[in-house]
């Protein structure tokens, strides 16, 4: 059955490296209490120290302000409206944070297949097989007869069209390798 959460749903809180806040839109737990996955938007104001996760794969989307550097070992370029994907257990720090960017993040177990994130606009979206079919709106969007409004989330849409402001949308495959 198709959720469609709205502002009201989400649940603001502290980073895990106390840095900032996260607004955390969905989160599923294993019955261990460990995160299989998780929809969540983050605000980056300035560069500094990423949260580790452990057995945790980040997929991060910058959906509004600047880009910035994501700098380890290797340097990742975190561009508006291009998922970027990394490991959530490998120290990072944003770097060259040159104003105020909010970001859209899936965080998935890595045990889980990697979710598949695009930013889609006027165009069809199908469910993979196997996937479930997320759809988070970047401004007055409508999906699949829904109104969407801005940071509108659908989780498990149908197929359907994706109309007005752009929309993230992300193929999450939620059952184990």
């Amino acid at each position: 059955m198709m959720q469609h959460l709205t502002r009201k749903d989400y649940t603001e809180m502290p980073w895990a490296n106390g840095g900032g806040t996260t607004v955390e839109m969905q989160r599923v737990n294993a019955a261990s209490g460990a995160m299989l996955w998780r929809f969540s938007m983050a605000t980056v104001a300035e560069d500094g120290p990423f949260s580790q996760f452990p057995q945790i794969e980040r997929n991060l989307t910058v959906i509004d302000g600047p880009g910035f550097d994501l700098v380890g070992k290797r340097v990742l370029r975190a561009d508006p409206l291009c998922p970027v994907a990394f490991p959530g257990d490998i120290p990072l720090s944003a770097q060259n944070v040159t104003g105020i960017a909010t970001d859209f993040n899936v965080m998935t177990h890595r045990s889980l297949p990697k979710p598949i994130v695009t930013v889609v606009q006027n165009d069809r979206v199908t469910p993979l097989s196997g996937a479930t079919l997320c759809v988070f709106a970047l401004g007055k969007a409508r999906f699949s007869g829904s109104d969407l409004m801005h940071h509108h989330l659908l989780v498990n849409a149908p197929e359907g069209e994706v109309s007005g402001a752009p929309c993230v949308v992300v193929q999450l495959f939620t059952q184990a390798r």
